[in-house]
């Protein structure tokens, strides 16, 4: 394999101290499966909870330690005991982590019982919809499954999931997967069961019970695609949200097969504009309007199905690889639908939110300095990462890109990846060294800022490029030459230094030059005539 060492360098080393914990520990430890066994009611916001963990264990081991937040005043889990093979075992819980004891060898597979009990202040988030009717949404990104499920809280640590929910009959449960079961156990309790064949990362591993109307949207290749809806936004949810249908075919027939048994989408509680859950997309209760306005929005979670949950990050640092794919596969999609024009106003407008950005923090897509990951979400990550992909485009073409697109993500499915891997896939097809183009665009701050500046005098057209960011860059820019004739000349510059004259020979002064006429560049300019 080959080894490029500032990559290489930031990935192994530049990673924050809270983050080398996850890494230790999971070096020790691979959960293979989670059983939420899970009690809710209307009586309180209390959930009872009895956790089944397998975990294949690594190394010898005399304990282990899981992700639980710990009660502190109201809330936060208690738990009541933990067991292996009909054995009661030692355990201690505080600072967010549940340590078990328990003399394991390297090799073995176990699987332990947690019973608990206590108030999520968050992860679970049990409220009112805009209607006035108790909900309750799982929301765990980045890493606030701890607040009401025991797991290794971490995205690389992927798991298979089943969810046994024990609910009052008047809600309907989603979760994650297959529906394996549906039984009313009294007039008043109803036990659902679902579960997810193939691993997950705890980020998008969740459940939601609410009042819903539901309906089946249709299917594709095989796949069902339903619709969960408040029953006072029936007909306008059941509208809106069948656009999946049309979607879902587009990424199956462009990126590869769909990973996940079902698509479910949920209208629901969820902080965010949509949270991208496996196989049950969690939306904005807003989002439905009966006017279709969530196309877009419906895009970019539908991409998460393959980049982010199937495809994830190695590490929350990187989530560009999945939040930079979201939204530049929108792009493609939307292009696909509406046509060039729909892509180049798309675009031009995430440029200029990655430039806004810029303004308030010059640093990396890749940010290892953060901790609060919730930062992660903001414009480096979803628009500077999605012009990341727009240049690459450019860079290695159309075929190249589209093939090492579905091989990236053949090569990554329901696993994990680095920058660094997909860097590895688009040269290995492109037969192209990406180290600089990866370095610049996506492991250093900022973004090309030029001051231009042309003269024509003895029938000669000088331009000089002055770049004034303090970073280095080298790309290619297109520019085309406008003359009186109405014609249009098209000329490529490779910029590798900080200040370039270029003197091109030209058959008449231009009218105007255009820098970057078609939006395949990340950058900022002023231009002027001497």
């Amino acid at each position: 394999m080959k080894q490029f060492f500032t990559l290489t360098a930031l990935l192994l080393f530049g990673v924050s101290a809270f983050a080398q914990k996850h890494y230790e520990r999971m070096a020790a430890l691979d959960v293979q499966h989670y059983r939420f066994e899970l009690i809710i009611t209307d009586d309180s916001d209390e959930i009872n909870g009895i956790a089944h963990v397998t975990i294949k264990f690594k190394q010898d081991s005399k304990g282990f330690s899981l992700d639980l937040v710990d009660r502190t005043g109201k809330q936060g889990m208690e738990v009541l005991t933990v067991m292996s093979d009909d054995k009661v075992l030692r355990f201690s819980h505080k600072n967010e982590l549940l340590r078990i004891s328990d003399d394991v060898k390297a090799g073995s597979l176990k699987r332990y019982l947690i019973a608990y009990k206590g108030v999520p202040a968050t992860g679970l988030i049990i409220s009112k919809n805009k209607y006035g009717e108790r909900t309750f949404f799982g929301d765990n990104w980045p890493d606030r499954a701890k607040h009401w499920l025991p797991t290794v809280d971490h995205p690389s640590d992927k798991a298979t999931v089943e969810w046994v929910i024990t609910a009052p009959s008047h809600y309907q449960v989603i979760g994650n997967g297959r529906l394996k079961e549906r039984t009313n156990i009294t007039d008043d309790l109803t036990l659902t069961h679902w579960g997810a064949e193939v691993p997950l990362p705890t980020k998008v591993m969740v459940m939601g019970a609410a009042r819903f109307a539901i309906q089946a949207s249709g299917e594709i290749y095989g796949i069902p695609i339903s619709s969960w809806v408040y029953p006072q936004d029936r007909e306008k949810g059941f509208y809106d949200y069948a656009l999946a249908v049309p979607i879902m075919d587009w990424f199956i027939n462009h990126v590869g097969p769909y990973p996940y048994a079902k698509l479910a989408n949920v209208q629901s509680k969820t902080q965010f504009g949509g949270m991208e859950n496996a196989s049950n997309i969690f939306y904005s209760e807003n989002s439905v309007t009966g006017e279709r306005s969530s196309e877009a929005l419906i895009a970019h979670e539908i991409a998460h199905q393959w980049f982010g949950n199937s495809a994830s990050e190695a590490n929350w640092h990187h989530v560009w690889l999945s939040e930079g794919f979201a939204t530049y596969f929108t792009n493609l999609y939307m292009e696909q639908q509406y046509g060039k024009e729909e892509l180049r106003k798309r675009v031009q407008e995430q440029r200029r939110s990655v430039l806004n950005f810029a303004k308030e923090k010059r640093v990396p897509i890749v940010n290892t300095s953060i901790e609060n990951y919730m930062q992660l979400l903001n414009a480096n990550s979803y628009q500077k990462g999605g012009w990341v992909l727009h240049m690459l485009r450019k860079k290695v073409g159309e075929e190249v890109f589209w093939q090492s697109i579905k091989d990236y993500y053949q090569k990554f499915a329901l696993s994990n990846a680095y920058t660094a891997d997909l860097k590895e896939v688009f040269e290995k097809n492109a037969g192209l060294d990406l180290d600089q183009f990866f370095q610049q665009w996506v492991m250093q701050a900022g973004q090309p800022e030029m001051e231009v500046t042309w003269a024509f005098e003895n029938d000669q057209l000088d331009v000089l490029f002055l770049q004034i960011q303090e970073e280095d860059f080298q790309f290619d820019l297109e520019i085309d030459l406008v003359y009186a004739d109405g014609s249009k000349e098209r000329r490529i510059i490779v910029i590798n230094q900080k200040e370039q004259n270029w003197k091109p020979k030209v058959k008449s002064k231009p009218i105007s030059i255009i820098l970057d006429p078609d939006n395949w560049l990340l950058f900022k300019a002023t231009i002027e005539e001497k």
